[in-house]
Protein backbone atom coordinates (compact mmCIF):
# COMPACT_ATOMS: atom_id res chain seq x y z
CA UNK A 1 0.00 0.00 0.00
CA UNK A 2 2.90 2.18 1.06
CA UNK A 3 3.08 5.18 3.20
CA UNK A 4 3.51 8.63 3.44
CA UNK A 5 7.28 9.81 3.18
CA UNK A 6 7.33 12.57 5.91
CA UNK A 7 5.66 12.83 8.30
CA UNK A 8 3.50 9.38 8.77
CA UNK A 9 -0.08 10.23 10.14
CA UNK A 10 -0.66 9.57 13.94
CA UNK A 11 -2.97 7.81 15.75
CA UNK A 12 -4.27 7.51 19.19
CA UNK A 13 -7.13 6.84 20.99
CA UNK A 14 -7.30 9.27 24.43
CA UNK A 15 -10.78 8.57 25.41
CA UNK A 16 -13.11 5.80 25.10
CA UNK A 17 -15.51 3.68 26.87
CA UNK A 18 -14.76 1.16 29.70
CA UNK A 19 -16.26 -1.77 27.81
CA UNK A 20 -17.91 -0.69 24.99
CA UNK A 21 -18.72 -3.59 22.99
CA UNK A 22 -20.06 -5.39 25.76
CA UNK A 23 -22.34 -1.88 26.68
CA UNK A 24 -23.58 -2.10 23.45
CA UNK A 25 -24.92 -5.41 24.07
CA UNK A 26 -26.74 -4.78 27.40
CA UNK A 27 -28.07 -2.07 25.83
CA UNK A 28 -29.34 -4.69 23.40
CA UNK A 29 -30.78 -7.09 25.86
CA UNK A 30 -31.89 -4.14 27.79
CA UNK A 31 -34.51 -3.45 25.33
CA UNK A 32 -35.99 -6.98 26.03
CA UNK A 33 -35.89 -7.32 29.88
CA UNK A 34 -38.43 -7.34 32.39
CA UNK A 35 -36.27 -7.49 35.14
CA UNK A 36 -34.73 -3.52 34.46
CA UNK A 37 -31.61 -2.68 32.95
CA UNK A 38 -28.72 -4.70 31.92
CA UNK A 39 -25.19 -3.86 33.25
CA UNK A 40 -22.24 -4.79 31.14
CA UNK A 41 -20.72 -7.21 33.50
CA UNK A 42 -23.82 -9.32 32.81
CA UNK A 43 -22.41 -9.79 29.37
CA UNK A 44 -20.52 -12.29 27.96
CA UNK A 45 -19.05 -13.77 24.63
CA UNK A 46 -19.54 -17.24 24.94
CA UNK A 47 -23.52 -16.15 25.69
CA UNK A 48 -23.62 -13.13 23.60
CA UNK A 49 -21.63 -13.23 20.51
CA UNK A 50 -24.17 -14.39 18.21
CA UNK A 51 -26.69 -11.83 19.39
CA UNK A 52 -24.06 -9.11 18.08
CA UNK A 53 -23.28 -10.89 15.08
CA UNK A 54 -27.17 -11.24 14.44
CA UNK A 55 -27.71 -7.51 15.11
CA UNK A 56 -25.40 -6.25 13.02
CA UNK A 57 -26.19 -8.50 10.05
CA UNK A 58 -29.73 -7.04 10.72
CA UNK A 59 -28.90 -3.13 10.80
CA UNK A 60 -30.43 -2.76 13.95
CA UNK A 61 -27.34 -0.61 14.65
CA UNK A 62 -28.27 2.21 17.52
CA UNK A 63 -27.09 0.11 20.12
CA UNK A 64 -23.25 0.91 18.65
CA UNK A 65 -23.78 4.52 18.69
CA UNK A 66 -23.44 4.98 22.52
CA UNK A 67 -19.76 4.15 23.27
CA UNK A 68 -17.60 6.94 21.64
CA UNK A 69 -14.14 7.13 21.42
CA UNK A 70 -11.93 10.26 20.98
CA UNK A 71 -8.94 10.12 18.91
CA UNK A 72 -5.84 12.64 18.46
CA UNK A 73 -5.20 12.95 15.19
CA UNK A 74 -1.78 14.74 14.09
CA UNK A 75 0.01 14.71 10.47
CA UNK A 76 -3.06 14.42 8.86
CA UNK A 77 -3.50 16.62 5.31
CA UNK A 78 -6.66 19.47 4.95
CA UNK A 79 -7.40 17.38 1.82
CA UNK A 80 -8.25 14.39 3.80
CA UNK A 81 -9.92 16.30 6.44
CA UNK A 82 -11.88 18.18 3.80
CA UNK A 83 -12.86 15.43 1.54
CA UNK A 84 -13.42 12.03 4.22
CA UNK A 85 -13.65 13.06 8.11
CA UNK A 86 -15.91 16.08 7.66
CA UNK A 87 -17.97 14.65 4.93
CA UNK A 88 -20.61 13.38 7.06
CA UNK A 89 -22.87 14.73 9.80
CA UNK A 90 -21.81 12.09 12.63
CA UNK A 91 -19.08 13.69 14.61
CA UNK A 92 -17.16 16.18 16.02
CA UNK A 93 -14.11 18.04 15.67
CA UNK A 94 -11.87 20.21 17.18
CA UNK A 95 -8.76 20.88 14.90
CA UNK A 96 -5.88 23.74 14.57
CA UNK A 97 -7.16 27.08 12.91
CA UNK A 98 -5.11 28.29 9.67
CA UNK A 99 -6.80 31.44 10.11
CA UNK A 100 -5.33 31.84 13.81
CA UNK A 101 -2.48 29.88 13.32
CA UNK A 102 0.64 30.63 11.01
CA UNK A 103 1.38 27.30 8.72
CA UNK A 104 5.33 26.25 9.35
CA UNK A 105 7.44 25.81 6.10
CA UNK A 106 7.30 21.82 7.31
CA UNK A 107 3.75 21.02 7.61
CA UNK A 108 2.90 19.02 4.39
CA UNK A 109 2.13 15.55 3.72
CA UNK A 110 4.52 13.80 1.00
CA UNK A 111 2.69 11.27 -1.10
CA UNK A 112 4.97 8.06 -2.31
CA UNK A 113 6.89 10.05 -5.33
CA UNK A 114 10.38 9.38 -6.21
CA UNK A 115 12.53 11.19 -8.26
CA UNK A 116 12.03 14.54 -10.07
CA UNK A 117 7.72 13.92 -9.29
CA UNK A 118 8.98 14.34 -5.83
CA UNK A 119 11.29 17.12 -6.35
CA UNK A 120 8.43 18.91 -8.78
CA UNK A 121 6.07 18.43 -5.74
CA UNK A 122 8.41 19.81 -3.08
CA UNK A 123 9.70 22.96 -4.98
CA UNK A 124 5.58 23.61 -5.83
CA UNK A 125 4.82 23.49 -2.00
CA UNK A 126 8.06 25.77 -1.70
CA UNK A 127 6.72 28.63 -3.62
CA UNK A 128 3.04 28.09 -2.68
CA UNK A 129 5.03 28.39 0.88
CA UNK A 130 7.34 31.61 0.17
CA UNK A 131 3.95 33.30 -1.49
CA UNK A 132 2.34 32.39 2.37
CA UNK A 133 4.56 34.71 3.78
CA UNK A 134 4.98 37.14 1.19
CA UNK A 135 1.45 37.72 1.19
CA UNK A 136 0.93 37.99 5.14
CA UNK A 137 3.58 40.40 4.66
CA UNK A 138 1.99 42.67 2.37
CA UNK A 139 -1.70 42.44 3.42
CA UNK A 140 -0.37 43.03 6.75
CA UNK A 141 -0.63 47.22 5.85
CA UNK A 142 -3.94 46.61 3.69
CA UNK A 143 -5.42 44.83 6.89
CA UNK A 144 -3.97 47.56 9.23
CA UNK A 145 -5.92 50.17 7.03
CA UNK A 146 -8.89 48.72 7.21
CA UNK A 147 -8.68 47.92 10.55
CA UNK A 148 -7.95 51.75 11.41
CA UNK A 149 -11.37 52.97 9.75
CA UNK A 150 -13.13 50.47 12.13
CA UNK A 151 -11.45 51.25 15.33
CA UNK A 152 -10.18 54.99 14.42
CA UNK A 153 -9.24 55.53 18.44
CA UNK A 154 -7.00 52.49 18.65
CA UNK A 155 -3.27 52.52 19.09
CA UNK A 156 -2.54 49.59 16.62
CA UNK A 157 1.07 49.27 16.98
CA UNK A 158 0.03 47.90 20.66
CA UNK A 159 0.64 44.31 20.69
CA UNK A 160 -2.65 42.88 21.07
CA UNK A 161 -4.20 44.81 18.51
CA UNK A 162 -1.16 44.18 16.11
CA UNK A 163 -1.95 40.44 16.82
CA UNK A 164 -5.83 40.99 15.39
CA UNK A 165 -4.22 42.41 12.19
CA UNK A 166 -1.79 39.70 12.05
CA UNK A 167 -4.36 37.11 12.16
CA UNK A 168 -6.57 39.01 9.68
CA UNK A 169 -3.47 39.08 6.97
CA UNK A 170 -2.93 35.00 7.99
CA UNK A 171 -6.21 34.71 6.91
CA UNK A 172 -6.60 35.75 2.91
CA UNK A 173 -2.74 34.97 2.52
CA UNK A 174 -3.72 30.91 3.66
CA UNK A 175 -5.01 30.28 0.21
CA UNK A 176 -2.34 30.01 -1.38
CA UNK A 177 -1.87 27.00 0.96
CA UNK A 178 -1.51 23.67 -0.63
CA UNK A 179 -4.80 21.13 0.48
CA UNK A 180 -1.51 19.02 1.65
CA UNK A 181 -0.61 21.04 4.42
CA UNK A 182 -1.37 19.25 7.84
CA UNK A 183 -3.17 19.54 11.05
CA UNK A 184 -3.76 18.11 14.09
CA UNK A 185 -7.19 17.66 15.55
CA UNK A 186 -9.13 15.96 18.98
CA UNK A 187 -11.44 14.14 16.74
CA UNK A 188 -14.46 12.01 18.35
CA UNK A 189 -17.32 9.30 16.76
CA UNK A 190 -19.10 6.97 17.92
CA UNK A 191 -18.49 2.98 17.54
CA UNK A 192 -20.86 2.70 13.99
CA UNK A 193 -19.38 5.96 12.49
CA UNK A 194 -16.08 4.28 13.17
CA UNK A 195 -17.21 1.22 11.17
CA UNK A 196 -18.52 2.59 8.52
CA UNK A 197 -15.07 4.40 8.50
CA UNK A 198 -13.26 1.00 8.01
CA UNK A 199 -16.04 -0.16 5.12
CA UNK A 200 -15.99 3.07 2.87
CA UNK A 201 -11.96 4.10 3.73
CA UNK A 202 -10.93 3.57 -0.12
CA UNK A 203 -12.88 6.28 -1.80
CA UNK A 204 -11.86 9.15 -3.33
CA UNK A 205 -10.45 11.56 -3.10
CA UNK A 206 -7.71 10.31 -0.31
CA UNK A 207 -7.85 6.50 -0.57
CA UNK A 208 -4.47 6.27 0.61
CA UNK A 209 -4.44 8.25 3.72
CA UNK A 210 -8.21 7.32 4.40
CA UNK A 211 -6.71 3.69 4.77
CA UNK A 212 -3.70 4.65 6.57
CA UNK A 213 -5.44 7.04 9.18
CA UNK A 214 -8.42 4.55 9.47
CA UNK A 215 -7.02 1.62 9.87
CA UNK A 216 -4.50 2.51 12.88
CA UNK A 217 -7.80 4.17 14.09
CA UNK A 218 -8.98 0.72 14.11
CA UNK A 219 -6.39 -0.75 15.15
CA UNK A 220 -6.34 1.55 18.60
CA UNK A 221 -9.64 0.44 19.22
CA UNK A 222 -9.40 -3.07 18.92
CA UNK A 223 -6.33 -2.63 21.49
CA UNK A 224 -8.85 -0.60 23.99
CA UNK A 225 -11.72 -3.73 22.96
CA UNK A 226 -10.66 -6.44 21.17
CA UNK A 227 -14.29 -7.81 21.05
CA UNK A 228 -14.86 -5.45 17.73
CA UNK A 229 -13.02 -7.99 15.89
CA UNK A 230 -16.39 -9.87 15.41
CA UNK A 231 -18.38 -7.89 13.59
CA UNK A 232 -15.37 -5.98 11.73
CA UNK A 233 -15.88 -6.03 8.04
CA UNK A 234 -13.20 -5.70 5.25
CA UNK A 235 -12.64 -2.46 4.03
CA UNK A 236 -14.46 -2.20 0.05
CA UNK A 237 -11.75 -1.66 -2.50
CA UNK A 238 -12.00 1.65 -4.83
CA UNK A 239 -12.52 -0.40 -7.33
CA UNK A 240 -16.17 -1.59 -5.82
CA UNK A 241 -16.91 1.76 -5.07
CA UNK A 242 -19.98 3.57 -7.31
CA UNK A 243 -17.81 6.51 -8.33
CA UNK A 244 -15.17 4.30 -9.26
CA UNK A 245 -17.45 1.95 -11.52
CA UNK A 246 -18.89 5.47 -13.06
CA UNK A 247 -15.68 6.83 -13.84
CA UNK A 248 -14.43 2.92 -15.40
CA UNK A 249 -17.03 2.88 -17.65
CA UNK A 250 -17.77 6.35 -18.93
CA UNK A 251 -13.86 7.88 -19.27
CA UNK A 252 -15.53 10.21 -21.94
CA UNK A 253 -17.48 12.44 -19.66
CA UNK A 254 -14.70 12.54 -17.53
CA UNK A 255 -12.68 13.76 -20.17
CA UNK A 256 -10.68 16.81 -19.12
CA UNK A 257 -12.59 18.44 -21.90
CA UNK A 258 -15.54 17.42 -20.27
CA UNK A 259 -14.77 18.54 -17.05
CA UNK A 260 -14.05 21.88 -18.57
CA UNK A 261 -17.82 21.70 -19.97
CA UNK A 262 -19.32 21.02 -16.48
CA UNK A 263 -17.62 23.73 -14.87
CA UNK A 264 -18.25 26.44 -17.36
CA UNK A 265 -22.41 24.94 -17.56
CA UNK A 266 -21.96 25.10 -13.31
CA UNK A 267 -20.89 28.66 -13.18
CA UNK A 268 -23.18 30.25 -15.58
CA UNK A 269 -26.35 28.61 -13.51
CA UNK A 270 -25.05 30.88 -10.80
CA UNK A 271 -25.40 33.75 -12.12
CA UNK A 272 -22.39 35.43 -10.98
CA UNK A 273 -23.40 34.35 -7.91
CA UNK A 274 -21.68 32.55 -4.88
CA UNK A 275 -24.75 31.06 -4.02
CA UNK A 276 -27.88 30.65 -5.80
CA UNK A 277 -31.14 29.73 -4.63
CA UNK A 278 -32.14 26.64 -6.89
CA UNK A 279 -35.27 25.15 -5.09
CA UNK A 280 -37.62 25.41 -2.08
CA UNK A 281 -40.93 24.18 -0.80
CA UNK A 282 -43.49 26.41 -2.45
CA UNK A 283 -45.67 26.82 0.65
CA UNK A 284 -42.88 27.14 3.41
CA UNK A 285 -44.43 30.36 5.13
CA UNK A 286 -47.99 28.55 5.32
CA UNK A 287 -46.90 25.61 6.21
CA UNK A 288 -44.67 27.18 9.08
CA UNK A 289 -47.74 29.14 10.31
CA UNK A 290 -50.00 26.00 10.11
CA UNK A 291 -46.97 24.11 12.50
CA UNK A 292 -47.00 26.94 14.93
CA UNK A 293 -50.81 26.58 15.10
CA UNK A 294 -50.70 22.78 15.49
CA UNK A 295 -48.22 22.87 18.62
CA UNK A 296 -50.19 25.98 20.51
CA UNK A 297 -53.47 24.65 19.69
CA UNK A 298 -55.13 27.96 18.36
CA UNK A 299 -57.12 27.95 14.89
CA UNK A 300 -56.16 30.53 12.07
CA UNK A 301 -59.36 32.44 12.97
CA UNK A 302 -57.22 33.07 16.35
CA UNK A 303 -53.74 33.54 15.29
CA UNK A 304 -53.02 34.66 11.42
CA UNK A 305 -49.62 33.34 9.61
CA UNK A 306 -48.43 36.79 10.10
CA UNK A 307 -48.49 36.38 13.70
CA UNK A 308 -47.26 32.45 14.26
CA UNK A 309 -44.48 33.37 11.72
CA UNK A 310 -43.38 36.16 14.42
CA UNK A 311 -44.18 34.59 17.45
CA UNK A 312 -41.44 31.86 16.40
CA UNK A 313 -39.25 33.65 14.41
CA UNK A 314 -39.14 37.20 16.07
CA UNK A 315 -36.46 37.30 18.80
CA UNK A 316 -38.72 40.05 20.53
CA UNK A 317 -41.49 37.13 20.47
CA UNK A 318 -38.82 33.87 20.77
CA UNK A 319 -36.35 35.21 23.34
CA UNK A 320 -34.79 31.43 23.32
CA UNK A 321 -32.90 32.86 19.91
CA UNK A 322 -31.08 35.63 21.78
CA UNK A 323 -29.42 32.53 23.83
CA UNK A 324 -25.60 31.78 23.25
CA UNK A 325 -27.03 28.10 23.62
CA UNK A 326 -28.79 27.08 21.41
CA UNK A 327 -31.59 25.45 22.28
CA UNK A 328 -34.14 25.52 18.75
CA UNK A 329 -33.89 21.87 18.67
CA UNK A 330 -35.37 21.35 21.99
CA UNK A 331 -38.32 23.65 21.99
CA UNK A 332 -41.75 22.21 20.51
CA UNK A 333 -42.12 25.99 18.91
CA UNK A 334 -39.16 26.05 17.27
CA UNK A 335 -39.02 22.86 16.03
CA UNK A 336 -41.69 23.77 13.34
CA UNK A 337 -38.93 25.86 11.77
CA UNK A 338 -37.73 21.91 10.49
CA UNK A 339 -40.89 22.42 7.56
CA UNK A 340 -39.50 24.93 5.60
CA UNK A 341 -36.31 23.92 3.37
CA UNK A 342 -34.13 25.66 0.96
CA UNK A 343 -32.12 24.49 -1.80
CA UNK A 344 -28.94 26.65 -3.35
CA UNK A 345 -25.94 25.80 -5.88
CA UNK A 346 -22.83 26.82 -4.29
CA UNK A 347 -19.53 27.60 -5.35
CA UNK A 348 -16.44 27.88 -2.55
CA UNK A 349 -13.18 27.47 -2.18
CA UNK A 350 -11.92 24.82 -0.56
CA UNK A 351 -11.22 26.37 2.87
CA UNK A 352 -14.13 28.07 2.87
CA UNK A 353 -16.41 24.86 2.38
CA UNK A 354 -13.83 23.32 4.88
CA UNK A 355 -16.01 25.53 7.11
CA UNK A 356 -19.17 25.11 5.47
CA UNK A 357 -19.00 21.75 5.97
CA UNK A 358 -18.60 21.83 10.00
CA UNK A 359 -22.26 23.29 9.65
CA UNK A 360 -23.25 19.06 9.70
CA UNK A 361 -27.07 20.01 9.60
CA UNK A 362 -27.20 21.57 6.07
CA UNK A 363 -25.39 18.96 4.37
CA UNK A 364 -24.57 19.12 0.91
CA UNK A 365 -22.99 17.13 -1.76
CA UNK A 366 -19.62 17.87 -2.56
CA UNK A 367 -17.82 16.61 -5.39
CA UNK A 368 -14.96 13.94 -6.31
CA UNK A 369 -12.51 16.71 -6.36
CA UNK A 370 -10.62 14.22 -8.79
CA UNK A 371 -13.59 14.41 -11.19
CA UNK A 372 -13.51 18.41 -11.56
CA UNK A 373 -10.00 18.89 -12.04
CA UNK A 374 -8.51 20.48 -15.24
CA UNK A 375 -5.40 21.75 -16.62
CA UNK A 376 -6.32 25.61 -15.93
CA UNK A 377 -6.36 27.36 -12.59
CA UNK A 378 -9.58 27.34 -10.97
CA UNK A 379 -9.60 29.40 -7.77
CA UNK A 380 -11.38 31.79 -6.01
CA UNK A 381 -9.66 35.00 -5.03
CA UNK A 382 -10.46 36.67 -1.44
CA UNK A 383 -12.23 39.89 -1.64
CA UNK A 384 -8.96 41.28 -0.03
CA UNK A 385 -6.05 40.47 -2.17
CA UNK A 386 -7.85 42.50 -5.05
CA UNK A 387 -7.82 45.68 -3.29
CA UNK A 388 -3.57 45.94 -4.00
CA UNK A 389 -3.04 45.35 -7.69
CA UNK A 390 0.53 43.90 -6.87
CA UNK A 391 -1.15 41.58 -4.23
CA UNK A 392 -3.28 40.11 -6.50
CA UNK A 393 -1.07 39.65 -9.17
CA UNK A 394 1.36 37.92 -7.10
CA UNK A 395 -2.06 35.85 -5.92
CA UNK A 396 -2.44 35.05 -9.42
CA UNK A 397 1.33 33.82 -10.46
CA UNK A 398 0.71 31.55 -7.46
CA UNK A 399 -2.11 29.96 -8.49
CA UNK A 400 -0.30 29.50 -12.13
CA UNK A 401 2.39 27.98 -10.66
CA UNK A 402 0.86 25.56 -8.51
CA UNK A 403 -1.47 24.35 -11.31
CA UNK A 404 1.70 24.03 -13.46
CA UNK A 405 3.64 21.83 -11.03
CA UNK A 406 0.17 20.16 -10.67
CA UNK A 407 -0.07 19.35 -14.86
CA UNK A 408 3.90 18.16 -14.40
CA UNK A 409 3.14 15.64 -11.97
CA UNK A 410 0.13 14.68 -14.10
CA UNK A 411 1.81 14.40 -17.37
CA UNK A 412 4.65 12.23 -16.12
CA UNK A 413 1.91 9.72 -14.50
CA UNK A 414 1.80 10.45 -11.09
CA UNK A 415 -1.85 9.67 -9.89
CA UNK A 416 -4.14 12.32 -9.75
CA UNK A 417 -5.00 11.42 -6.25
CA UNK A 418 -1.53 12.46 -5.41
CA UNK A 419 -1.56 15.47 -7.47
CA UNK A 420 -4.61 16.96 -5.85
CA UNK A 421 -2.43 17.47 -2.70
CA UNK A 422 -1.10 20.34 -4.43
CA UNK A 423 -4.02 22.27 -4.97
CA UNK A 424 -4.39 25.11 -3.44
CA UNK A 425 -7.05 26.11 -1.14
CA UNK A 426 -8.51 28.89 -3.04
CA UNK A 427 -9.29 25.74 -5.52
CA UNK A 428 -13.12 26.09 -6.90
CA UNK A 429 -15.70 23.64 -4.70
CA UNK A 430 -18.88 23.37 -6.54
CA UNK A 431 -21.25 21.50 -4.43
CA UNK A 432 -25.69 21.89 -3.68
CA UNK A 433 -26.36 22.59 -0.26
CA UNK A 434 -29.94 21.90 1.71
CA UNK A 435 -31.23 23.00 4.63
CA UNK A 436 -34.65 23.14 6.74
CA UNK A 437 -35.10 26.37 8.21
CA UNK A 438 -34.23 25.22 11.63
CA UNK A 439 -30.69 24.77 10.93
CA UNK A 440 -30.11 27.28 8.15
CA UNK A 441 -31.10 30.19 10.94
CA UNK A 442 -28.70 28.66 13.37
CA UNK A 443 -26.09 28.72 10.37
CA UNK A 444 -26.85 32.04 9.30
CA UNK A 445 -26.99 33.31 12.83
CA UNK A 446 -23.13 32.26 13.48
CA UNK A 447 -22.02 33.20 9.78
CA UNK A 448 -23.97 36.40 9.46
CA UNK A 449 -21.32 37.58 12.37
CA UNK A 450 -19.06 40.24 10.67
CA UNK A 451 -16.36 38.00 12.07
CA UNK A 452 -17.23 35.03 10.20
CA UNK A 453 -14.44 34.02 7.23
CA UNK A 454 -15.17 36.91 5.27
CA UNK A 455 -16.13 34.41 2.07
CA UNK A 456 -18.57 32.25 4.01
CA UNK A 457 -20.53 35.14 5.70
CA UNK A 458 -20.67 36.18 1.56
CA UNK A 459 -22.47 33.33 0.79
CA UNK A 460 -25.11 33.25 3.71
CA UNK A 461 -25.33 37.19 3.13
CA UNK A 462 -26.54 35.63 -0.47
CA UNK A 463 -28.78 32.93 1.03
CA UNK A 464 -30.80 35.42 3.76
CA UNK A 465 -31.02 37.73 0.77
CA UNK A 466 -32.92 35.67 -1.79
CA UNK A 467 -35.39 34.30 1.25
CA UNK A 468 -36.30 37.22 1.85
CA UNK A 469 -37.74 37.96 -1.21
CA UNK A 470 -39.62 34.55 -2.10
CA UNK A 471 -40.05 34.10 1.76
CA UNK A 472 -40.09 37.93 2.77
CA UNK A 473 -41.81 36.89 6.41
CA UNK A 474 -39.17 34.46 6.99
CA UNK A 475 -36.25 35.97 5.51
CA UNK A 476 -36.59 38.96 7.63
CA UNK A 477 -35.09 37.25 10.85
CA UNK A 478 -32.16 35.57 8.92
CA UNK A 479 -29.63 37.44 11.35
CA UNK A 480 -26.05 37.85 12.69
CA UNK A 481 -26.15 37.00 16.61
CA UNK A 482 -25.77 40.90 18.02
CA UNK A 483 -29.09 41.35 15.82
CA UNK A 484 -31.14 38.56 17.50
CA UNK A 485 -29.72 39.83 20.53
CA UNK A 486 -31.01 43.13 20.21
CA UNK A 487 -34.52 42.39 19.14
CA UNK A 488 -34.58 39.69 22.24
CA UNK A 489 -33.21 42.26 24.54
CA UNK A 490 -30.23 40.15 25.82
CA UNK A 491 -27.36 42.45 26.18
CA UNK A 492 -24.32 42.78 25.51
CA UNK A 493 -26.06 42.87 21.55
CA UNK A 494 -22.56 41.47 20.34
CA UNK A 495 -21.42 38.55 22.08
CA UNK A 496 -17.66 38.56 21.05
CA UNK A 497 -16.57 40.67 24.07
CA UNK A 498 -12.84 42.09 22.52
CA UNK A 499 -13.43 40.35 19.34
CA UNK A 500 -15.94 43.21 18.59
CA UNK A 501 -15.86 43.79 15.15
CA UNK A 502 -16.17 47.66 15.38
CA UNK A 503 -19.33 47.65 13.26
CA UNK A 504 -23.14 48.74 15.02
CA UNK A 505 -24.29 45.97 12.41
CA UNK A 506 -27.61 45.46 14.61
CA UNK A 507 -28.21 48.84 13.31
CA UNK A 508 -28.14 47.84 9.82
CA UNK A 509 -31.07 45.72 7.11
CA UNK A 510 -28.83 43.07 6.27
CA UNK A 511 -29.34 44.93 3.01
CA UNK A 512 -26.96 47.26 4.02
CA UNK A 513 -24.05 44.44 4.89
CA UNK A 514 -20.77 45.44 3.47
CA UNK A 515 -17.31 44.49 4.61
CA UNK A 516 -13.47 43.94 3.42
CA UNK A 517 -11.90 42.22 6.58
Amino acid sequence: MGVFLSPEPEVRLVKAFETPFQNALATARTCYSSRGLITDDEITMEKHGPLAKSIYRAGHHTVFTHAHFQFALNNVSRQFIWSFLHSHPFYNTEQVSQRYVEVKPENFAIPPLRGASLSIYTETIKSQMEAYRTLTDRLIPVVESEYGKLFPHRDLREKRYHRVIVKRALEVARYVLPVATLAYLYHTINAITLLRYYRLCQQYDAPLEQRLVVQKMVNEVLKQDPLYETILETPMELQETPEYAFFAAHREATSRQARKTFIEEFDRSLDGRVAKLIDYKIRNEAVLADAVREVLGVSSTSMSDAEAIELVLNPARNRLLGESLNLTTLSKLTRTLHHPAYTFRKKLSHTADSQDQRHRMTPGSRPCLIAHLTDEPDFVTPALIKVDDGIHRLYIETMDRSWEGINQLRRRGVSEEFALYLLPNAVSIRFTESADLLHLHHKHAMRLCYLAQEEIWRASLEEALQIREINPRIGRYLLPPCTQRMLSRTRPYCPEGDRYCGVRVWDLDVSEYQRLI
